[in-house]
C-alpha cells in the first residue's frame, strides 16, 4: 500500500506508539515526517515527559496543573540535562544545553550500594575517572566523615525520587559536578550537606532535608526542580547562579541567603549561565491576564473607578451671571491652566454615574418670582458686556469633546513595559544579571524567604511566597529585583528594605500580609512600580526612618490601615498610583514624614484620602481625591504641607478638614460636591494617641523613634526639596470651592488664618462662616457667589478682615457680622437680602464698599452694633432702602460720607462696576474689559501680583 494514501490522523496514531529513539529517527526521514513528530506534542511527547520518574512536571512547584507551551521542549530540557556528557567542545550549545559538563569519551558507569561494584560513595569516588557516572542504588548511603569531590563526576540516584538517601557532607574541589535524583540528609557530625568554593555544581530533581548548601565565589551553581525541607542555601559573593523551579518549606531562618557583592572573579561556567539566563528571559512572555492570579483585581479596579471617571468636576456654572462669574472664572483660570493633569480631570455630565449632585439646585435660580423682574433690570445690561459666557462657551467647547478621553487616559495605570520604556534606571535594573537569579520557586511555611545583605544582589522572578514570617529582607546597601511574584499571608512585612538597600519591586501581587506589604526604612531607596498591594492587615506601603523610594503606578486597595504610610522623615516620591477602598486613610503622613505625592487617584477610602498630622510636611499635588467615606484631606494637629492643584470631589465628609494649629498651604484646588463643608478649620486638640484606625499609633516603629535625630541616612542635599515658600500662618488661596453640601468655608480657629483669592460658589449653606476666630482671619480677594444662604457670616467675638471680595447673588444676606474687624473695598451686589447686616455687639469698620440690594437694605445695623460706616457706594433698589440705623446707640455708630445712587438709565447700570472693575481684582492686574462682545474671543493675560497677604511672595492669576 502506498504510504502517501494513509491519512495524517492514522500516521499520528502510528507514531504515538514509538519510543524516543524511533521518534528521533523518523523525524530525520523527511519534512512531512518531521512535522508529524512535532504534531505529537500534546500526546506522545506529553506521555514521555510525565512517564519518566526522574523528571518533574515542567511547571512544578507553582503551577503543576498548567501545561507548558511545549511538552516536547520541556522533555528536551530534562533530557539534555543528563544526556549532554558526550560534548567535548568548550563552547556548548547553551540555548539547548542545561548541563555544562565537559565530557570525554569512554566514560564508565559505576554502581554504588548493595549489589553494586562499590559499597560506599567514598570508595567509588576513589576509583572514578573524570566525568564518570556514579549510580546510587536504592537504599540509604551514609558517610562517617566529610567526602572530598576531587574529580568531575555525575552522581545519580536510581529509581524514583526518594528511593536513594545520602547522609553525607560533600566538599567539592573539582571544576564541575552534577547530582540528580538523590535525597540529601545531614551526617551526624554536621548540618552542612554540600560546599563548593571554586567549581560549578548542578543539582537536578533532588531533596535537601535539615541541612545547608554553601556556595562561595568564585564557585557557582544551578539548582533545578529541587525541594528544600527545613534546609537553606547560602551564597557568598557569587557572581552568577540560578535557582529555578525549587520548593523551600519549613525553614528556621532564611531559605536563601545572599551575602556580599557579586565577585568579579568568575569561573568557567558563568558565561554559559549568563547566556542561559538571557535565552530563558527572552522566551518568557508577559503573563496571560486570564490566567494571572491577580487578574480579578484589574477587573475590580475598573469597576470601582468607573464612576470616578465620569464624575462631574464643576469649575463655573453657565447659568451664573456676570457678577458671580467675572471674578470666579478669572481666579479659577489659574487653577485650570496650572497643570495638564488638573485640566484632564474635568468629566462630562452626559455619562455621570455618581449619585445626583445637581449643580443647578444650588445655583442662581433660587430667587422668587417677584424678584425676577427686578433682577432682570439689573442683570441684562451687565450680561451684555460680560465676557463670562464667551469664556464658558470656549471652555465647554474645548473640554467637552476631549474630557472623557483625557480623563480615561490619565486614570489608566501604566503597565510595567511602559514604565521600563520611560525609566532607564528601572530598565537597567530589570535587565541586570548579577548575583543570585531565582525563578519560578515556591517559598512556604517557614520563617524567611530570601535574606540579602552586605551589598548582595538577587533577582527574583515568578515565584510564590506564602505563610512565612517575611518574604524578602534586603539590607546594608544590597539590591533586590523582584518581578511578577506572588507574596501573601506573611506574619510580618512582605518585603522589607532598610540600611540603604535598593532595587526594583515591580509587577508583584502582594496581599493579605499581617504587616506592611512593602516596608522601606533607614535610607532604603527602591523603585516600587506596577504592583498590586491589597488586603493587608496593616498598611500597604510604609516609608519610615529616612526611607525614600519611588512609588509609581501601583494598585493599593483594601488594606486595613493607610494605603501608604509615611513617617519619621520618610521622603518618597509617590505618583500615578490608584489607592482605593482602604479601611483607613489613602495616604497618611505623620511624625515629620514628608514626600512628593503627585498625580494619584485616591478614592473610596473609609477615612481621609490624605491624612497629615504631627509634623507631617508633604507636597500633595495634582491628585484626584474623591468619593471617600470621610473627609478628602485631613490636616491634623501640627500638620503642614503644600496641598496644590488637587481635585477633591464627592467625599461624604468635608473636602478639606484642618486644625487651626496646623500650617498647610492650600492652593489651586478644585473642592466640590463634598457632603459637608468644602474647607473646615477647627481648633480642638487631637486626643493624645487617639487615632482613627489606620492613621498610626499602632504600628511598630520603636526603632525609628529611638533613632530619630541620631543616624541620618538622608543625603546632604535633599532629593525632593519642598518647592514652596515658607509660611507662618495657614493659607487658603486660589481654590475653587463649589457645590459642597454645607458652607464652602467653615472656620472655628484659634490661630491666624488667611483666605485669599478663592472662588466660593453655589454651596449648600453659606459661602464663608467664621464661627470662632480669637485671632485675625483675613478674607481677601475672594469671589463668593450663589451660595444657598449668606455670603459671609461672622459670629460674635470673632476678628476678621474682609477686603477686596466680590460677594454676589447669595440667597440671603451678603455679609452678616456679630464680631469685630474691617470690611473694606468689597463689592456686595445682588444678594437676596441685605447687602451688609451688623448684629448684636458687632464693632466693624465699613469703608469704601459698593453695596446693592433690590429688596432690602444695603446696610442694616441692629441691636448694639457700632463702628464706622463711611465712604461706601450704595445702589438703591426698588424699595429705596439704603441704610437702617439703630436709634439706641447712635453715638457709638458713626455713619458718614456714604454715597447713595438710584438707577435711572440703563447706562448707569452698565457702569456700576466699571471704575474700579468688578471685584475680586488684584492690584497691578489688567482690568476686565467692558466692551467685550458675546462672540469675541477671550484672551488671557498672566500677571504677577505681589501682595501683603502672601508674605511678600507672588501668585500668578489669569485675568480675562
Amino acid at each position: 500500500m502506498e504510504v502517501v494514501i494513509l491519512p495524517g490522523e492514522l500516521w499520528q496514531l502510528i507514531f504515538s506508539y514509538l519510543h524516543l529513539p524511533d521518534l528521533g529517527r523518523c523525524s530525520l526521514v523527511c519534512r512531512a515526517w518531521s512535522e508529524l513528530v512535532l504534531s505529537l506534542d500534546r500526546t506522545r511527547w506529553r506521555q514521555l515527559c510525565l512517564g519518566c520518574l526522574q523528571h518533574r512536571h515542567p511547571n512544578w512547584p507553582n503551577q503543576p496543573g498548567v501545561e507548558p507551551p511545549s511538552w516536547r521542549e520541556a522533555f528536551k530540557q530534562h533530557y539534555l540535562a543528563s544526556k549532554t556528557w558526550s560534548k567535548t567542545t568548550q563552547d556548548l550549545d547553551s540555548s539547548n544545553c542545561l548541563s555544562l559538563f565537559r565530557r570525554r569519551k569512554g566514560w564508565r558507569r559505576l554502581c554504588v550500594g548493595m549489589g553494586g561494584e562499590f559499597g560506599s560513595l567514598r570508595a567509588a569516588l576513589a576509583a572514578a575517572s573524570p566525568y564518570d557516572r556514579l549510580v546510587l542504588l536504592p537504599g540509604v548511603h551514609e558517610e562517617q566523615s566529610e567526602v572530598l569531590l576531587k574529580v568531575p563526576v555525575e552522581v545519580v540516584g536510581q529509581g524514583k525520587l526518594g528511593d536513594v538517601a545520602l547522609l553525607a557532607s560533600i566538599d567539592q574541589h573539582c571544576p564541575t559536578a552534577r547530582l540528580s535524583n538523590v535525597v540529601f540528609m545531614p551526617a551526624r557530625f554536621t548540618s552542612l550537606l554540600y560546599k563548593t568554593t571554586s567549581g560549578y555544581v548542578q543539582f537536578d530533581n533532588c531533596n535537601f532535608e535539615s541541612g545547608q548548601l554553601q556556595i562561595h565565589a568564585p564557585g557557582t551553581c544551578q539548582v533545578k526542580f529541587c525541594t528544600f525541607s527545613q534546609s537553606s542555601i547560602h551564597l557568598r559573593s557569587v557572581a552568577l547562579c540560578i535557582l529555578e523551579h525549587c520548593e523551600f518549606t519549613g525553614s528556621e531562618n532564611a531559605s536563601v541567603t545572599v551575602e556580599g557583592c557579586p565577585s568579579s572573579d568568575r569561573n568557567w561556567a558563568c558565561k554559559h549561565l549568563a547566556v542561559l539566563v538571557k535565552s530563558c528571559t527572552a522566551s518568557m512572555q508577559e503573563p496571560d491576564p486570564a490566567g494571572c492570579p491577580v487578574a480579578k483585581w484589574d477587573g475590580w479596579r475598573e469597576s470601582l473607578l468607573r464612576p470616578v471617571r465620569t464624575c462631574e468636576i464643576v469649575v463655573g456654572e453657565e447659568r451664573s451671571s456676570f457678577l458671580s462669574a467675572v471674578g470666579a472664572r478669572a481666579l479659577v483660570g489659574s487653577a485650570q491652566e496650572d497643570t495638564e493633569f488638573g485640566e484632564n480631570l474635568r468629566a462630562a455630565k452626559e455619562e455621570e454615574e455618581y449619585p445626583a449632585l445637581d449643580s443647578t439646585s444650588s445655583d442662581c435660580d433660587l430667587r422668587s418670582d417677584d424678584e425676577e423682574d427686578a433682577q432682570a433690570v439689573y442683570k441684562v445690561p451687565c450680561q451684555a458686556h460680560s465676557p463670562s459666557h464667551t469664556f464658558a462657551d470656549v471652555m465647554d467647547s474645548k473640554l467637552q469633546s476631549n474630557r472623557l478621553h483625557a480623563l480615561q487616559r490619565d486614570l489608566k495605570l501604566k503597565s510595567l513595559q511602559q514604565e521600563l520604556q520611560q525609566d532607564k534606571e528601572a530598565q537597567s535594573l530589570a535587565n541586570s544579571l548579577q548575583g543570585c537569579i531565582i525563578r519560578q520557586c515556591l517559598f512556604r511555611d517557614g520563617k524567611g524567604g530570601i535574606f540579602i545583605y552586605s551589598q548582595g544582589q538577587a533577582k527574583v522572578e515568578g515565584s510564590i511566597f506564602r505563610d512565612l514570617t517575611y518574604a524578602v529582607r534586603c539590607i546594608q546597601n544590597s539590591k533586590v529585583i523582584m518581578l511578577r511574584n506572588d507574596i501573601h499571608h506573611c506574619k510580618a512585612s512582605g518585603i522589607f528594605l532598610r540600611l540603604l538597600a535598593g532595587g526594583l519591586i515591580a509587577d508583584n501581587n502582594i496581599h493579605s500580609n499581617c504587616e506592611a506589604g512593602v516596608d522601606i526604612r533607614k535610607g532604603a531607596n527602591p523603585l516600587v512600580l506596577c504592583n498590586k498591594i491589597h488586603s493587608g492587615l496593616r498598611s500597604g506601603i510604609v516609608v519610615a526612618g529616612n526611607g525614600k523610594g519611588i512609588i509609581r503606578s501601583n494598585q493599593i486597595c483594601g488594606n486595613k490601615e493607610a494605603g501608604i504610610y509615611i513617617l519619621y522623615n520618610g521622603n518618597p516620591a509617590v505618583s500615578g498610583n490608584h489607592i482605593f477602598q482602604g479601611l483607613a486613610a489613602g495616604i497618611a503622613v505623620n511624625e515629620n514624614g514628608r514626600g512628593q505625592i503627585t498625580g494619584n487617584i485616591i478614592c473610596e477610602n473609609q477615612w481621609g484620602g490624605a491624612d497629615i498630622r504631627h509634623g507631617g510636611d508633604p507636597i500633595l499635588r495634582n491628585n484626584l481625591i474623591s468619593c471617600g467615606y470621610s473627609d478628602g484631606v485631613v490636616v491634623g494637629e501640627r500638620g503642614k504641607g503644600l496641598i496644590e492643584g488637587n481635585v477633591i470631589y464627592g467625599n461624604k465628609g468635608c473636602g478639606v478638614w484642618m486644625m487651626s494649629s496646623s500650617l498647610p498651604h492650600l492652593i489651586n484646588n478644585q473642592i466640590s460636591h463634598n457632603s459637608i463643608y468644602g474647607v473646615a478649620v477647627f481648633c480642638h486638640k487631637d486626643n493624645a494617641g487617639d487615632y482613627p484606625p489606620g492613621q498610626g499609633g499602632s504600628e511598630s516603629f520603636q526603632e525609628e523613634r529611638e533613632g530619630a535625630g541620631g543616624e541620618n541616612y538622608a543625603a546632604s542635599e535633599e532629593e525632593y526639596p519642598p518647592a514652596r515658600r515658607p509660611i507662618s500662618v495657614a493659607l487658603v488661596e486660589l481654590n475653587s470651592i463649589n457645590h459642597n453640601g454645607a458652607a464652602g468655608l467653615h472656620v472655628k480657629s484659634s490661630e491666624v488664618l488667611n483666605i485669599i483669592a478663592n472662588v466660593i460658589h453655589a454651596n449648600g449653606d453659606g459661602g464663608v462662616a467664621v464661627l470662632q476666630s480669637s485671632q485675625l482671619t483675613r478674607i481677601a480677594n475672594n469671589s463668593i457667589s450663589c451660595n444657598s444662604r449668606g455670603g459671609v457670616l461672622v459670629e460674635a467675638d470673632c476678628q476678621v478682615e474682609l477686603r477686596g471680595n466680590g460677594i454676589y447673588e447669595n440667597s440671603s444676606h451678603g455679609i452678616v457680622s456679630k464680631g469685630e474687624g474691617v470690611i473694606a473695598e468689597n463689592d456686595i451686589i445682588g444678594n437676596h437680602r441685605c447687602g451688609l447686616q451688623l448684629l448684636q455687639a458687632a464693632d466693624m469698620k465699613v469703608t469704601k464698599n459698593r453695596i446693592q440690594s433690590f429688596r432690602d437694605y444695603g446696610i442694616a445695623l441692629f441691636d448694639e452694633a457700632k463702628g464706622l460706616v463711611q465712604e461706601n457706594l450704595i445702589f438703591q433698589g426698588r424699595s429705596k432702602k439704603s441704610i437702617l440705623r439703630p436709634i439706641l446707640n447712635a453715638e457709638d455708630c458713626i455713619i458718614q460720607n456714604n454715597m447713595l445712587l438710584t438707577f435711572k438709565k440703563r447706562f448707569d447700570m452698565e457702569c456700576m462696576l466699571i471704575n474700579p472693575p468688578a471685584r475680586p481684582h488684584l492690584e497691578g492686574g489688567a482690568p476686565v474689559s467692558c466692551t467685550a462682545a458675546a462672540g469675541q474671543r477671550v484672551s488671557s493675560i498672566t500677571t504677577r501680583v505681589d501682595g501683603g497677604c502672601h508674605n511678600h511672595g507672588s501668585i500668578f492669576c489669569t485675568i480675562l
